[in-house]
C-alpha cells in the first residue's frame, strides 16, 4: 500500500534525533532578528537595499532551507538520521552560515577577496548539503512523493552557480544583464525550486488533508520545467536576448502552474484558516505574480524597443515582494507548523505549540499583506513608508509569537512527562501507554495522524482578525496621507473652489523630457498630476510656477502633484540642476483664459552682483582647511601595483571663498575630488558609492576602455566599481559624467589623476592645481546655477576649489630648490595661462610632450592649457621672497585663480 504523507504531520527521523533539528534552526532566527534591526535602523543610519535583502535570502532562508530540506529528506526517504547525520549536519551549517556572514562583510567593505572566500565556503557547504541527499536517495527505497527530493538537488546545483555569479559581480566588473541572471538563478531556482518541492507535500499537511492523488506525478513533470525556465531565462539574461529571457520563466511559470493545481484542489478539501495555511498561501501567490510580472516586462520591453534597462528596473522594484512577500512569508508559514510538530512530546503539547503559533494568525497575515500591497502602489514616499512599517511589526510579531508558543509547548510536554511518571507509579507499566490526559483510558492513544489544534477559534472570530488588520493598514495609511496630502492626491486645492471640476494627468519623467510636456484643461478645473520617474537612472522632479512641486523622484518612483485650479497659463520644470536648460519644461494651457503664463516665483538674491567677486578681500571661516597641494612622491616598487580607492559621493554645504557657501556634489567629501597617484602599468580599482541625492556618474581620462558599464550613471545608494589599467603618463582628469554633465563638473564633481612618466626625473618639491569654475546658486548655500554656465559667466575660477586659497596659505618652498607644479584645467569651459610672477619656466610638459626639458639657455613663462588638458613646469626659484602665481587670463586671477609661493 503507498504511503500516504499528508496524513503524516510528524514524519520526524528518529526520536532521539528530535530535539537536533529545531536546534539547528536557531540561526535563522537570529538572521531574521538581524532583518528587523537592520530594517529599524534604516531611518537613522541609510542601508543599502540589497543588505535586507541577502540578510533574509542569504542568510535566514539559505539557513532554513539546508536544515529543513534535510528534515524532509529523511522522511520522505523513510530513512533515519544517524550520529554521522547530525555531526556533518553542523558542519554544513558552520560553513554555509559563515560564508554568508563572509560575504556581506566582503561586500559592505568593499573587499572583493573576502567576498570570494565567503561565496566559496557558501558554495561548498551547499554542494555537500545535494550529494548527501543525492547519496541518501539512492540508498533509499523512496515512498510516494520521495521523488520530490530532486527539487532540492537541482536548487543546490543552481545555488552554486548563482553564488559564483554573485562573487563575481561583487567584484564590479560584470553588466547588470548579469544581475539578472544572478536573481533568476538564486531566487527563483535556490529559493523557488526548494519551496515548490515542499510544498507539494507540506501543503496537504498543514491543511491536514489528504494530498491529490496526482500531485506527486505532477511534481514530476513540473520539476524540468522549472528547472529548464530558470536556467533558460538566466542565459537570456546573459546573451541579452529578451524572447529568450521570456520564453524561461513562462516554462519556469508553467510548472508552477502544475504544481498550484494540485495544491488549489488540496485546499479545496480543507480551506486553509491556520496561520502557517495562510501565510504559505498568500507567499505562493506573490511568487507566481511577481514571476507573471516579469514576464509581461520581459515581453513590453522586446517589443517596445525599450531593452533590458526596462526589465532591469521592474527586477529591482519586485524582488523586495519576492524577498518580503513570497520567500519571508513562506519561511515563517512553514516555520510555524515544523516547529511544533518537530519539537514533539504528543498530540497535547503539539497542539498547544501549534495554537501558539496560530496566536492572532489572520490579522497578522491580512496586516502584512495589506501593507505589501499598499507599497506596490505608486504612492508618496510617506505612505509607502507607513506601509513599510505595517509589514514589519506584522513580520517581526513573528518571533515573539514563537517565543511564546515553544515556551507553552514545552510546559505541556514537563506537565505530560511528569503525569506519565506518575501514571508508571501507579499501573506499574509503561508511561507511553498511558492515555493523554482527557483521552478515554479504554482507547489507546493516537501518536500519528494529523493533529487538530483544540480550541481553534470560530470563522467568524478569524475573519473579524483579517478586517481589523485590514482597516489597521489602512488608516495608518490614512494618516500618512493626512499629513501628505499629494501622496494620495487628497486635499483642497490652492485657493480654488472645492465644487471645481478636476482633471488627473498621468506625466512621465525621462530621457530630460516631459511626457506629455503640454497639458490643456479647461479654465477654473482643478489639475492632478500624476508623475512617474521612468529614467533609470537620473532623479528628476516637476516644480510649477503657482508653487506647486512634487518630491525628488528616483527611477521607478512615482509622486502626486495637486497643482490646484488652473486659471491661467502655467509653466512648470525640473529643478534639478541643468535639467530645465537641457529642456525639461510642461505647459499647462488652460483652455479659454488668458494666454499669458503665469509668472515665475522671483527668488531673491542676497549675494549682490557676483560679477564684482564678493568676499576677496575677506578671510576664510574658521572651518577653513586649505586643500592639499602637495604631491609626495611615490614609493620605489619593483614592479606595476595595484591601487585601490573608494570614493563616496555627497551632498556637502561646503565654503568656496571667505563668506561663500554652496553645496556641492562631492567625491569623498572635497571639491576637488582625492589626487590618485601612479606609474605607468599600475592598475586602479576605484569603488563608487553614491550617498548622495541623485544620480551621479564617474569618467576617468587616465583609464582607455569602453564606457558603457563603468562610466554609467548610478542611483542613490547604488555603487560600482572602475578598473582601469594606467597605460600612458599624464596628469589626468575625471569627472562626473551625468548629465546635464556641466552642472555636475561646475558643482564641483571633479579630480585629478597623475600618471608618472618611467624616466620623470626626481625635484625637491612637488604640487598640483587643479583650475575650476563656480557658477554660484542664488543664495547661501545653493547648487549650481545653469543659467549662468549657459551664459558663460562663472562667479569664480580658482585654484583647488577655493577661491585665492593659497593667497592665504602660501605654498612653501626654498630658494634654490627644484620645485614642479602639476596643472590641470577642469573647466567646465576657461582655459588657463599658468604663471608664475617672478618666475621663469625651464621645463614644460604639456599634454604628453616636453616643450621645454631642463633648457639652459631658453624659458617659458606660462603654460597654456585648454578644458580638459594638463601637464607640469618646473622652476627654480632665485631668491628668497613671495612670488605670486596666477592664470593669466587676469579677470579669472580676479575672480580667485590666484595664490602665492612663500620662498625662504
Amino acid at each position: 500500500m503507498t504511503p500516504n504523507i499528508s496524513a503524516a504531520p510528524e514524519p520526524a527521523p528518529a526520536p532521539r534525533n528530535r530535539g537536533f533539528w529545531p536546534m539547528r534552526d536557531i540561526p535563522t532566527l537570529l538572521w531574521l532578528i538581524l532583518v528587523v534591526l537592520a530594517a529599524l535602523a534604516q531611518g537613522v543610519l541609510p542601508m543599502p537595499g540589497w543588505l535586507m535583502i541577502h540578510l533574509l535570502l542569504l542568510g535566514a532562508v539559505t539557513h532554513a532551507i539546508l536544515v529543513w530540506s534535510q528534515y524532509f529528506s529523511f522522511a520522505l526517504l523513510r530513512s533515519r538520521a544517524t550520529e554521522a547525520d547530525r555531526r556533518t549536519q553542523t558542519w554544513r551549517l558552520v560553513l554555509s552560515n559563515g560564508g554568508a556572514a563572509v560575504i556581506i562583510t566582503g561586500v559592505l567593505t568593499r573587499v572583493w577577496p573576502v567576498t570570494l572566500v565567503g561565496a566559496a565556503a557558501l558554495i561548498a557547504a551547499v554542494l555537500w548539503h545535494g550529494i548527501s541527499l543525492w547519496h541518501r536517495a539512492r540508498r533509499s527505497m523512496p515512498g510516494r512523493f520521495g521523488h520530490t527530493i530532486r527539487y532540492y538537488i537541482a536548487a543546490a546545483a543552481l545555488l552554486s552557480v548563482g553564488a559564483g555569479l554573485g562573487a563575481w559581480l561583487a567584484r564590479g566588473d560584470g553588466s547588470s544583464n548579469l544581475v539578472l541572471a544572478h536573481a533568476f538563478i538564486n531566487v527563483l531556482g535556490w529559493i523557488g525550486l526548494t519551496v515548490a518541492g515542499t510544498v507539494v507535500t507540506l501543503w496537504p499537511t498543514i491543511l491536514r488533508t489528504r494530498a491529490h492523488e496526482n500531485s506527486a506525478t505532477g511534481a514530476a513533470s513540473a520539476l524540468p520545467l522549472m528547472a529548464v525556465g530558470v536556467l533558460v531565462a538566466a542565459v537570456g539574461a546573459t546573451i541579452g536576448q529578451l524572447p529568450v529571457v521570456a520564453l524561461g520563466l513562462a516554462g519556469y511559470l508553467g510548472g508552477l502552474v502544475i504544481i498550484g493545481v494540485s495544491l488549489f484542489r488540496a485546499a479545496r478539501q480543507k480551506a486553509p484558516r491556520s496561520f502557517a495555511a495562510l501565510s504559505v498561501g498568500m507567499g505562493l501567490i506573490w511568487w507566481a505574480g511577481v514571476v507573471v510580472a516579469l514576464i509581461i516586462g520581459a515581453l513590453t520591453a522586446f517589443f517596445t524597443g525599450a531593452g533590458f534597462d526596462v526589465l532591469e528596473g521592474l527586477l529591482q522594484r519586485t524582488v523586495p515582494f519576492l524577498a518580503a512577500g513570497f520567500a519571508a512569508q513562506v519561511l515563517v508559514g512553514a516555520l510555524s507548523y515544523l516547529i511544533p510538530v518537530v519539537l514533539g512530546g504528543g498530540p497535547t503539547p503539539v497542539r498547544t505549540g501549534t495554537r501558539g503559533f496560530d496566536a492572532a494568525g489572520p490579522l497578522r497575515v491580512a496586516t502584512a499583506n495589506t501593507a505589501l500591497a499598499v507599497s506596490a502602489l505608486p504612492v508618496s514616499g510617506a505612505v509607502s513608508t507607513a506601509a513599510a512599517v505595517m509589514y514589519l511589526i506584522a513580520m517581526a510579531s513573528f518571533l515573539l509569537v514563537m517565543l511564546t508558543a515553544m515556551r507553552a509547548q514545552r510546559r505541556s510536554k514537563a506537565e505530560g512527562a511528569t503525569l506519565s511518571l506518575e501514571q508508571k507509579r501507579l499501573t506499574g507499566g509503561d508511561p507511553r501507554d498511558a492515555p493523554e490526559p482527557g483521552e478515554d483510558a479504554a482507547r489507546p492513544a493516537r501518536r500519528h495522524g494529523p493533529i487538530t489544534p483544540e480550541g481553534e477559534q470560530p470563522h467568524g472570530r478569524r475573519a473579524g482578525q483579517a478586517v481589523a488588520g485590514l482597516l489597521a493598514v489602512l488608516l495608518v495609511v490614512a494618516g500618512a496621507s493626512a499629513a501628505d496630502p499629494a501622496g494620495m492626491g487628497w486635499g483642497p486645492a490652492p485657493a480654488a473652489s472645492s465644487s471645481a471640476p478636476t482633471k488627473t494627468v498621468e506625466v512621465q519623467a525621462a530621457n530630460m523630457r516631459f511626457t506629455p510636456n503640454r497639458i490643456e484643461v479647461p479654465a477654473g478645473t482643478r489639475l492632478i498630476i500624476k508623475i512617474t520617474n521612468t529614467d533609470k537612472q537620473l532623479t528628476h522632479d516637476l516644480v510649477l510656477a503657482n508653487g506647486a512641486t512634487s518630491a525628488r523622484l528616483g527611477p521607478g518612483a512615482s509622486d502626486t502633484v495637486d497643482a490646484g485650479v488652473i486659471t491661467a497659463n502655467t509653466d512648470g520644470w525640473c529643478s534639478v540642476p541643468g535639467h530645465r536648460q537641457m529642456g525639461m519644461v510642461m505647459t499647462i494651457v488652460a483652455t479659454g483664459a488668458s494666454a499669458s503664463p503665469t509668472p515665475e516665483p522671483t527668488a531673491s538674491h542676497d549675494r549682490g552682483d557676483m560679477g564684482s567677486m564678493p568676499g576677496m578681500e575677506e578671510k576664510p571661516g574658521p572651518t577653513f582647511t586649505p586643500f592639499k597641494a602637495a604631491v609626495d612622491p611615490l614609493p620605489a616598487s619593483d614592479g606595476p601595483v595595484t591601487r585601490a580607492l573608494t570614493l563616496t559621493v555627497t551632498d556637502k554645504k561646503i565654503e568656496v571663498a571667505p563668506g561663500i557657501t554652496q553645496t556641492l556634489w562631492v567625491y569623498n567629501g572635497t571639491s576637488p575630488g582625492p589626487l590618485l597617484h601612479g606609474r605607468v602599468g599600475d592598475r586602479f580599482v576605484i569603488t563608487l558609492e553614491n550617498k548622495a541625492t541623485m544620480g551621479h556618474s564617474i569618467d576617468f581620462h587616465a583609464g582607455a576602455l569602453a564606457p558603457d558599464r563603468p562610466m554609467r550613471t548610478i542611483a542613490p545608494g547604488e555603487s560600482l566599481t572602475y578598473t582601469f589599467t594606467a597605460t600612458r603618463a599624464g596628469i589626468w582628469m575625471y569627472h562626473c559624467a551625468t548629465m546635464p554633465m556641466t552642472s555636475h563638473m561646475a558643482n564641483g564633481m571633479f579630480g585629478g589623476v597623475i600618471i608618472e612618466p618611467d624616466d620623470l626625473p626626481s625635484v625637491d618639491r612637488s604640487y598640483v592645481l587643479v583650475q575650476n569654475e563656480y557658477y554660484l546658486g542664488d543664495h547661501d548655500g545653493g547648487t549650481v546655477d545653469a543659467d549662468k554656465i549657459a551664459e558663460g559667466k562663472p562667479d569664480l575660477v580658482t585654484f583647488n576649489g577655493y577661491a585665492n586659497q593659497y593667497d592665504h596659505a602660501p605654498l612653501p618652498a626654498k630658494a634654490g630648490e627644484r620645485v614642479r607644479v602639476w596643472v590641470l584645467d577642469a573647466g567646465i569651459e576657461r582655459a588657463t595661462s599658468f604663471h608664475v610672477i617672478g618666475g621663469q619656466f625651464d621645463t614644460v610638459w604639456s599634454e604628453g610632450a616636453y616643450l621645454l626639458n631642463r633648457s639652459k639657455d631658453t624659458g617659458s613663462q606660462a603654460l597654456a592649457l585648454d578644458p580638459g588638458q594638463g601637464g607640469f613646469v618646473e622652476l627654480t626659484f632665485p631668491e628668497k621672497g613671495t612670488y605670486p602665481f596666477v592664470s593669466h587670463f587676469m579677470i579669472d586671477a580676479e575672480r580667485g585663480a590666484h595664490g602665492l609661493f612663500d620662498v625662504q
